[in-house]
């Protein structure tokens, strides 16, 4: 079974002038645009270029998970192979990835075995190359998950990568580098992305062994691996009250965290604190099954009631007052026309994606579309266009002015509408205190409290 996308980073090839300035476009919607804050962690640990090396990671968000490794070797050109179902889609489309480099990997789950055999010569083309000192990256899950959990891991990446020591005659040191990608929203705009990476595990000490029981080789390397990605990430193990645990991560957790001294604007501090609040949660959960399931069964309430309701739990907190929350409504509704005038050509570029989506039964390919489809297809033809139509009614340089500010417009455009529907949720909160039913709403998240404050004191 093969990994969902393979990158393979040639040392000695230079890139062009023109790939240059392509990753430079498409980094800078990557990095501005798509998202707000981007962290690259523990990139000094990488062996230096020409050192045979295998990335590994998690996935979690379909093609915004290589890309985010792909941008954090900043010097290095990629060639990459991607899941084969994606060149399905339209004609246009799978011509225009093989253009650029990308190939087509078949998977047992989901081409069939039939398929399989059209495999290996990316395989041996993958393991010479590994061994000649490029980087491979690799994604053992063999397809993205819709959580923040580690899915089972193939041997296909570990058995590339003897397969490809054993062409030296297991002379060369092969290093496989434990990463993983942590994202504050998966499918919108101006998140927050980390790429971190684990300590690099030589193959070398297992190459006799290797040689004697393989299976057994590639199965210690694989507990190695996987034990450090399980680190590095947001591993929540019970899937089955998945959806409770990460609602109090994203609600009550935060209070926590400002408790404890993290800054929740800061992801990579936020990642250490979710770890330690859900491991807490589900260790409490495997010790008071009982009182677990009381506590699970008021977050569901809580969630129930903030989503009918659509209330933010942080507005309990805050407790934001009518007449000053009306106040700033005023205050956003005097720059509507602004914001109206902000929407042309950028909300085209937001809504074209979705329109595909809607097609589509796998929601993480949200951020992928919203990324791929904007920057290389609306994103072109639209500003090219609003650049004609305005030289025609204006100067040249007018015109050049005003397209090269329209990112910086879009975002004004989004996150208008952000504080918009901010002010409005405050509005609703403050007339829902004075409803009959804000005494029970607020006592089972009191309740909530009450019971974290025991697991995490």
């Amino acid at each position: 079974m093969l990994s969902c996308f393979l990158f393979i980073m040639k040392k000695e090839y230079q890139p062009g002038i023109k790939y240059k300035l392509f990753k430079t476009y498409t980094r800078f919607w990557h990095d501005r645009v798509l998202y707000r804050k981007t962290y690259w962690l523990n990139t000094e640990i990488i062996p230096p270029d020409g050192v045979p090396l295998l990335v590994v990671s998690n996935h979690q968000n379909a093609l915004n998970d290589p890309m985010g490794i792909l941008f954090s070797f900043r010097d290095r050109k990629a060639n990459f192979i991607t899941r084969a179902d994606v060149f399905t889609w339209h004609p246009l489309f799978s011509k225009f990835m093989r253009g650029i480099g990308l190939l087509p990997a078949f998977r047992l789950a989901h081409e069939g075995e039939e398929s399989l055999g059209k495999n290996q010569e990316m395989f041996r083309l993958s393991e010479r190359a590994l061994v000649d000192g490029c980087t491979v990256v690799m994604y053992p899950e063999a397809g993205h998950q819709d959580k923040r959990w580690l899915g089972p891991f193939s041997f296909g990446y570990t058995k590339l990568a003897f397969e490809a020591a054993e062409l030296e005659n297991f002379e060369k040191e092969i290093f496989i580098l434990p990463s993983c990608n942590h994202y504050s929203d998966y499918f919108h705009i101006q998140g927050q992305l980390l790429i971190k990476y684990g300590t690099p595990i030589s193959l070398k000490p297992f190459y006799d062994l290797y040689r004697e029981k393989p299976r057994t080789a590639q199965r210690q390397v694989n507990d190695l691996v996987r034990a450090q990605i399980e680190g590095l990430m947001l591993n929540i193990t019970d899937l089955e009250n998945y959806d409770t645990i990460d609602f109090l991560r994203n609600t009550c957790g935060k209070r926590y965290a400002v408790k404890h001294g993290a800054d929740v604007n800061c992801l990579p501090e936020m990642l250490l604190f979710d770890k330690t609040f859900c491991a807490r949660v589900e260790d409490f959960a495997a010790q008071e099954k009982a009182a677990a399931d009381t506590l699970y069964a008021r977050a569901q309430t809580l969630k129930n009631e903030l989503t009918v309701r659509k209330l933010a739990d942080a507005d309990f907190d805050k407790n934001p007052r009518l007449v000053p929350s009306v106040c700033r409504l005023v205050g956003l509704l005097a720059l509507m026309p602004l914001w109206l005038i902000s929407l042309y050509p950028n909300a085209l570029n937001f809504i074209a994606p979705h329109l595909i989506l809607r097609r589509m039964t796998d929601k993480m390919f949200t951020g992928s579309f919203l990324y791929a489809l904007s920057a290389l297809v609306t994103i072109p033809i639209l500003y090219t266009l609003t650049f004609i139509l305005t030289w025609m009614f204006t100067a040249w340089w007018i015109a050049l002015i005003y397209t090269l500010l329209l990112p910086a417009i879009g975002l004004f455009a989004w996150y208008y509408r952000k504080a918009l529907l901010r002010v409005v949720k405050q509005i609703r909160f403050a007339r829902f205190k004075k409803q009959n039913d804000y005494a029970a709403v607020r006592s089972v998240r009191d309740a909530i409290y009450a019971q974290l404050d025991t697991i995490l004191n």
